[in-house]
């Protein structure tokens, strides 16, 4: 859980912090390509979403590819709970139908970068906005990690207008048995599956260093840091540390 000392600890060490980092050099490298992130928004109780679930799974293979997978909760009450879902994952998938100008959310979606959506399992329309994304420049974000300390380094940009710094925490992959509802007999396969979804600083345009304390790091879980402007809008730039895989 996320508390108010928390979050103004890394307020504080952020701008404690932010002066240390060169800002011409920073700037320099800021059309520099980072990777990608892909969201899907699924559930274990759409019929539709295994497929997804799948190339959800490859794509988390790719080095120049966050893939996060996001479980609602809107599907529960079909016969079968998902374990993995989370309101927060539903409350994010609908700011992006407003941002995004959509008529209502649906499963498989994947969200690429916060700027466009596909059906999840049309993989040719994913792969086609995977590869536009590719050509747009990223901002610069370093996450390294010790121990249950997190520390995130962003770049200086000119012209922004702030963003959020959200860090991601994922469980690397489950395969569940599914009991009832329209999944009824399958066993399904999820990777990156979110657990939490922190605020953990503010990024306005200038270099900034963010410090972070967390228990949610164990060894089967990632993380990521998504610099995104406000609300539901796109990212621009994200780093990750890939879980073990094994």
């Amino acid at each position: 859980m996320v508390t108010r000392r928390h979050f103004l600890r890394s307020i504080a060490a952020a701008a404690a912090l932010a002066a240390t980092l060169p800002f011409g050099a920073q700037a320099a490298d800021a059309g520099r390509r980072g990777p990608v992130v892909v969201e899907l928004f699924t559930s274990q109780g759409c019929s539709s979403c295994p497929t997804a679930d799948k190339f959800l799974a490859e794509l988390a293979g790719r080095g120049d590819i966050i893939a996060l997978s996001f479980h609602v909760d809107y599907w529960n009450y079909m016969g079968w709970t998902d374990p993995f879902s989370r309101a927060d994952n539903s409350a994010r998938q609908r700011s992006y139908k407003h941002a995004m100008g959509l008529r209502y959310v649906y499963t498989p979606q994947m969200v690429v970068d916060g700027r466009t959506q596909a059906v999840g399992s049309e993989r040719d329309t994913v792969e086609r906005l995977i590869s536009e994304a590719a050509e747009r420049p990223s901002l610069p974000v370093e996450l390294k990690q010790t121990g249950s300390e997190i520390e995130v380094s962003i770049a200086g940009a000119d012209g922004a207008d702030g963003a959020v710094v959200w860090l991601v925490v994922f469980d690397r992959v489950h395969k569940t048995k599914i009991e009832r509802g329209e999944n009824s007999g399958r066993s399904v396969l999820n990777v990156h599956v979110v657990q939490s979804m922190i605020p953990i600083g503010k990024w306005s345009g200038q270099p900034l260093r963010v410090s972070y304390t967390t228990d949610l790091l164990t060894a089967q879980r990632g993380a990521a840091v998504l610099v995104q402007k406000k609300g539901t809008g796109p990212i621009l730039g994200a780093a990750m540390i890939r879980p073990p895989t094994s």
